[in-house]
């Protein structure tokens, strides 16, 4: 039997009911368990630390061990231990579920487990289900050219990398949502537990849908300790946890304890318990439509760091100590006795009652694996692209805004866009395959116009002056969370549904490490065969920086482009239509697209609309291009490009250019317009960029190009560094701002046409003197405008009621 530590800790299955030392279990399924759980633990410790000699057959040498062993024990004999529990539920009562580990470190339970159940070696067949097949597991694990440490996209199964610390249970719920058969069993570390996304994410039980929904099951896995540290929730009283998740709205389950047999039979009998509470619970919702909110089970595991690894180690306490946490034993030249403690740690395992004399797995052992889909590392759920069907998609061309010239009609752009998502939300109803996501913005966002034909879903008190509440709903931004909207929609993809993702621009900052990490998830997953394409991530960044002038400076941030453009080229893409047309263009293609992370950012303010719809279709297929009808350089070279990306940036390109152009006729500006940001970058470096010769023939090799653009300028700069045209001045946001007019907001960042004037003139000297005194009336009306708005609070008549004129 693997060592235990001397300190022994009661069993109880909950806070007041006593031990059932019978369990569950007979004696013959307890000691195949227990025997299962053993294999586990020995492939996890060979993962970590052998190069060869995988089976043990010959005494145990240094060379047998890696060169550089890297990662984590503490969390892994746990997760072993829950895997085979979860197995045998999900036999007995023929569960649809999968498993996410939210201690993702502890990769080799999961990949070990896989393989146990045969799922990893029919994904890759040269990891065979033999000695030979259990060097390679053995060797890949952390090695040159093999996996990583941590559980990732290459782990079958996983819809969570090892990365994602404190997302665990926002992707549990996430793919719970419209999957009334599943179970997502949701692994949290106590670490993890008190990170803020993980800590929010337990109020999610109030958004879950017995009837339409399936069932998350967390079990926290409470070891005790952090790298480092102890953990919070296993320093406080029984009864303070307790209180704690019942005041979550959760009844938890208490399995606490380090003596396998009892340990084994207490979580038998608690996992039953469990499944049965929610079969139950959902029996009664679906059978008498019940809409009450129920207390949902959940699981709390208390078992020691590291169980059954070295006890002692060099005269310090391992096994249930933070020293257990990554590598609990240095096994190199400078610690050569640590070879043979090593050795004794894995036969303590006793691998000959496990392996045959092939290194297959005991045929008694295998039996009792789940089948076929039914296995956790062959769930469909977490391949989402298996099961992802087409959105119906209505006609965006219905929704066009109609433009009899450029300009000559004002019109809120993402207010357009909702009566689209309105219809996308009707058409898919019945498949449930489509939701909108976010923080209590939907409406500020002027999308509302979805709560037409759904309701925000919400399973706590309703009060009678509630708006859009149900128990059920294709709208979840009922709690102010990005972290868990962010969390949701990534679980609700991943299991192969659509979404998308609307937001403050500034406050999608707050997410930006889930981005990364679901980024580099869709990277690594197009590099595996055998996982299928899911659907895009789409956010929409709306009330943006040049909107919040009733806001003030905390709300101006443009900054997630900067972020999301560093990621693969091969994943990331950037939109920011003019006006309402082109957004409705841009989205229909991010609600088609897959596998990409689609950034769009749009106004929700009236502003002009610029282009037909007929014309929006041809300049967002193209995703950049000259305005003809707004430049006069048709017959001769330019003297200056006027280039403008965002929908403000455009309205202040326009207005200076009608500016130059009636009052020095004579200068050739050619106008272009960006609405997909990565066509600047080259197109080695992007799939979307431009060639160079294309690029020249816009921007011209060597003419002055005045550059308006939303966010900050080095994001222009950054994607055009390789360009032969360095005359390029962008002017974007520059951290200035306060509670002020609209227009002045964008006088503060020189991004006003007036400033955009005088850069022109600044840029083309021959300008004379007809320059001179063109910049000087520039100078006179910002003055004029810094006068009216501090006397009237508004900006300027020929501010707020400017149209486009060429001054032909």
């Amino acid at each position: 039997m693997p060592n235990l530590i001397e300190q022994k800790v009661p069993c109880r299955s909950n806070g007041l009911e006593p031990l059932n030392a019978n369990g569950p279990l007979s004696p013959e399924l307890l000691r195949k368990i227990h025997a299962f759980w053993r294999a586990a633990n020995y492939l996890s410790v060979g993962q970590i630390y052998l190069y060869d000699n995988p089976l043990l057959r010959e005494p145990l040498k240094l060379s047998h061990v890696k060169p550089l062993v890297v990662g984590h024990w503490g969390t892994t004999p746990g997760q072993n231990f829950i895997y085979v529990h979860l197995n045998r539920v999900i036999k007995k009562y023929d569960l649809d579920m999968f498993y996410i580990a939210g201690p993702g470190h502890g990769g080799p339970a999961i990949v070990g487990n896989v393989y146990l159940e045969g799922t990893w070696s029919e994904i890759y067949p040269n990891v065979s289900q033999d000695e030979a097949g259990l060097k390679k597991l053995f060797k890949q694990f952390s090695f040159p050219g093999g996996i990583s440490s941590h559980v990732a996209p290459t782990t079958p199964g996983s819809i969570h990398e090892g990365g994602e610390l404190g997302y665990s249970l926002s992707h549990a719920f996430g793919a719970a949502f419209d999957n009334p058969d599943l179970i997502v069993a949701c692994v949290v570390g106590d670490g993890e537990a008190e990170t803020g996304p993980l800590a929010t994410a337990w109020q999610s039980n109030k958004l879950l849908d017995p009837i339409n929904d399936g069932a998350v099951l967390p079990i926290l896995h409470l070891n005790g300790y952090k790298i480092s540290n102890p953990t919070v929730l296993a320093r406080i009283e029984h009864d303070e946890l307790e209180q704690f998740f019942r005041g979550c709205g959760w009844t938890p389950h208490f399995v606490e304890g380090d003596e396998p047999e009892k340990m084994h039979q207490l979580m038998a009998a608690t996992l039953e318990k469990a499944i049965e509470a929610i079969r139950q619970i959902q029996s009664n919702a679906r059978q008498n439509n019940d809409t009450t909110r129920p207390r949902w089970p959940m699981i709390v595991l208390k078992s020691p760091k590291g169980w059954t690894g070295p006890k002692i180690v060099d005269g310090l306490q391992v096994e249930g100590t933070f020293r257990a946490h990554q590598v609990p034993l240095l096994v190199d030249s400078e610690h050569p006795e640590h070879v043979q403690q090593l050795e004794r740690w894995m036969k303590s395992y006793k691998a000959e009652e496990l392996f045959d004399a092939h290194g297959r797995l005991m045929p008694e052992l295998a039996e009792l694996a789940p089948k076929g889909d039914r296995r956790m590392g062959a769930n469909p759920h977490a391949n989402g692209g298996i099961l992802l069907r087409d959105l119906r998609m209505p006609d965006f061309h219905v929704h066009a805004v109609q433009v009899p010239s450029p300009g000559a009609v004002v019109g809120q752009d993402t207010l357009v866009l909702g009566r689209f998502l309105r219809d996308v939300a009707k058409l898919n109803q019945d498949q449930r395959n489509f939701r909108v996501f976010g923080p209590d913005e939907t409406l500020s966002n002027l999308l509302g116009a979805v709560f037409e034909v759904t309701n925000r879903q919400w399973d706590a008190r309703e009060q009678s002056n509630d708006e859009f509440l149900a128990p059920a709903g294709r709208v979840l931004d009922s709690m102010l969370s990005e972290h868990q909207c962010e969390g949701w929609l990534e679980g609700y993809l991943l299991t192969g549904r659509h979404g998308l993702f609307n937001s403050y621009e500034a406050f999608i900052r707050i997410v930006d490490s889930m981005f990364s990490q679901h980024a580099k998830w869709l990277k690594v997953t197009l590099e595996l065969p055998w996982r299928r394409k899911i659907a895009s991530l789409n956010y929409l960044l709306a009330s943006h920086v040049w909107q919040q002038d009733h806001n003030g400076f905390t709300h101006q941030d443009p900054g997630f482009i900067d972020h999301v453009i560093n990621k693969k080229a091969d994943i990331v893409r950037v939109y920011l239509p003019p006006d309402a047309n082109c957004l409705l263009s841009v989205f229909d293609h991010c609600l088609r697209s897959r596998h990409y992370v689609n950034v769009v950012v749009a106004g929700k303010h009236a502003l002009p609309q610029w282009l037909t719809m007929d014309a929006a279709v041809v300049h967002c297929t193209e995703g950049i291009g000259i305005w003809q009808w707004a430049s006069n350089d048709q017959n001769a070279e330019p003297d200056v490009v006027m280039a403008c990306c965002g929908d403000t940036p455009t309205l202040e390109i326009l207005a200076a250019v009608s500016i130059l152009r009636q009052h020095l006729p004579d200068l050739k500006i050619r106008v272009i317009n960006v609405v997909d940001l990565m066509k600047l970058q080259s197109a080695s470096e992007h799939p979307h960029g431009l060639s160079e010769m294309d690029y020249d023939s816009l921007f011209t090799k060597d003419k002055h190009i005045v550059f308006g653009f939303h966010g900050y300028s080095s994001v222009v700069h950054r994607l055009t560094y390789r360009r032969t045209n360095r005359r390029l001045h962008v002017r974007g946001y520059k951290e200035e701002g306060t509670i002020t007019t609209a227009f002045d907001m964008r006088v503060q960042n020189d991004l006003d046409r007036f400033h955009l004037v005088q850069d022109v003139v600044n840029r083309l000297p021959n300008l004379g003197s007809k320059g001179a005194y063109l910049k000087q009336m520039m100078q006179d009306k910002l003055i004029e405008h810094k006068h009216y708005i501090d006397e009237h609070g508004e900006d300027l008549p020929e501010i707020r009621n400017w149209k486009w004129s060429d001054h032909q």
